[in-house]
């Protein structure tokens, strides 16, 4: 009889013992929420020491999860870094090394090749619903959203529907998009315009920040709008009744943009007060290899999984992890032709230390003339990061776990002459993988903001120069002057002369009109 009841308890023992691994099998399928932010510095938040910027909604998530410190985007500018962040891959491996829209190497294609693997796409094979709101910024050509794999989609900087220039309506259709799909598991998303150009902030923002210097305050209140849009999507997953059951992961796209002292500019009412964002003490900005241009805020909420108020400054995460760790969280297996260059970090958001494996590596056609802004290339290994330019031959060696900051009076590349050789090799031979000429396929038949001779409709159809034309219409007269033109095209070779070909009528203006509609000389 002892034994019969022995070996009745002992069985169900064991049945207890599994219902953990049962009940995490078929565990519902987290929803995913990815705010990306733009040109937010790392110093730009409350919780990580500013003083004078407030961002609670973002302190609070950071609260109750962990908030990572040391995590770094693959580019210091947008489009690359875009790209690292939906596909698992460097940027340079697709020709992306700059923005796209503006005068652009011969590597550089007209858009992501929509047969990338993306992190949608994997998701939406698996069952999620997807979404994307906000800037995209990954070319504006022939590709659509869904052929990146997202069900529903509006953006500016890219194809089909459309939110506002400023973002205000991005979180709006954002939580659209929340409540519709709350009984079902989705991805979305949630790309700021905050803090990029041209600032446009509420009224009431700017109302609560009027003790401040004009520039602080403008950026003051740009930061509020931003930190209160994250609040709108935070609050619309617990109205929703599913914040328990979604992982949000908040981060910005590059570090702030250079502060241009006296830079008065056409293109906005608060032009002039381009930028007073933080590094948080990290040399360099926007634009800059150094960490105060790539490394930036990344905190995950995540109840049940990921522990709360916890600061991480020990694993080192990068853009390109996030397409194997988003499809580990949703039980998602990347094929073997996605050829990541990332990791999967998940161990990491369930609060568990890890050290990641493999070097990363970053590229830019870098500013000679400034001394924070040199770096054409990169490359991390554990501890050390390596910046040097495309021969090699100028390079500073940093140890950032003793030297955050990158101090140049700290480089130690004199000091380690083999780390040195060492990792010059690793970027220069990394640098010589990537592509020299853009891909064929990822081509419109000429540059945007070139007039186009008309084409057999069997072509590659024109781009849509609507898009540009709004976006370099500063003044928003339905006229492009040429300071205009200029600026919305960054610099470029023969710009007065493409102008002159768009300024059919001679009258030293582009209409609309103009601008668009092919030159069939």
């Amino acid at each position: 009889m002892k034994s019969t009841r022995f070996l009745s308890a002992f069985l169900s023992s064991l049945l207890l013992a599994s219902l953990p691994s049962v009940q995490a099998e078929n565990a519902p399928k987290p929803n995913i929420v990815f705010i990306y932010a733009d040109d937010w510095g790392w110093g730009d938040l409350s919780c990580h020491g500013n003083t004078w910027l407030k961002t609670p909604r973002l302190d609070k998530l950071a609260s109750e999860g962990i908030d990572f410190q040391q995590f770094n985007v693959l580019s210091p500018i947008c489009s690359p870094s875009r790209a690292a962040v939906m596909t698992g891959r460097f940027p340079g491996r697709f020709g992306i090394n700059t923005v796209f829209g503006v005068a652009k190497p011969p590597e550089m294609p007209d858009w992501l090749d929509p047969k990338a693997p993306t992190t949608p796409r994997l998701l939406k094979a698996a069952g999620y619903r997807t979404g994307h709101y906000g800037k995209w910024h990954l070319g504006e050509g022939a590709p659509t959203m869904t052929d990146y794999g997202f069900d529903e989609s509006a953006v500016y900087h890219g194809p089909g529907p459309k939110v506002g220039p400023y973002g205000n309506d991005i979180p709006n259709q954002a939580v659209k998009f929340i409540e519709a799909n709350k009984d079902r598991p989705f991805y979305v998303n949630v790309w700021l315009h905050e803090s990029h150009l041209a600032h446009s902030p509420s009224d009431e923002s700017m109302a609560r920040w009027k003790h401040l210097a004009p520039r602080q305050q403008v950026y003051a209140a740009v930061i509020t709008d931003g930190d209160n849009k994250v609040g709108i999507i935070l609050d619309a997953l617990e109205r929703c009744g599913i914040a328990q059951n979604t992982l949000v992961v908040f981060s910005s796209d590059n570090g702030p943009a250079k502060l241009k002292e006296g830079d008065k500019g056409e293109s906005g009412k608060y032009r002039n007060h381009y930028n007073v964002g933080e590094t948080g003490g990290m040399r360099g900005q926007k634009t800059s290899l150094f960490e105060g241009g790539v490394r930036v805020p990344f905190i995950v909420r995540w109840p049940v999984h990921a522990p709360a108020g916890v600061k991480n400054d020990t694993t080192v995460l990068t853009a390109v992890d996030l397409l194997p760790t988003f499809c580990a969280a949703a039980g998602v297996t990347p094929p073997p032709d996605a050829n990541g260059d990332g990791e999967n970090l998940l161990p990491a958001l369930k609060g568990e230390s890890v050290r990641r494996t493999q070097p990363i590596f970053w590229r830019i056609n870098a500013n000679k003339k400034d001394p924070d802004f040199w770096p054409d290339l990169a490359v991390r290994d554990g501890d050390w990061k390596l910046v040097t330019t495309f021969d090699g031959q100028k390079v500073e060696l940093h140890n950032l776990k003793s030297n955050r900051s990158e101090d140049i009076a700290r480089d130690q590349s004199k000091d380690h002459p083999e780390i040195v050789a060492r990792l010059t090799k690793q970027a220069l031979d990394w640098n010589a993988t990537l592509p020299t000429k853009a891909d064929p396929g990822c081509l419109a038949e000429t540059q945007e903001g070139e007039p186009e001779k008309a084409t057999p409709k069997s072509k590659t159809p024109a781009k849509d120069r609507s898009i540009p034309f709004t976006r370099w219409d500063s003044n928003k007269d339905e006229f492009l002057t040429l300071q205009e033109y200029k600026a919305g095209q960054n610099g470029g070779p023969d710009l007065e002369a493409r102008y002159k070909r768009f300024d059919k009528d001679g009258d030293g203006k582009v209409s609309r009109k103009e601008f668009v509609t092919p030159s069939t000389n």
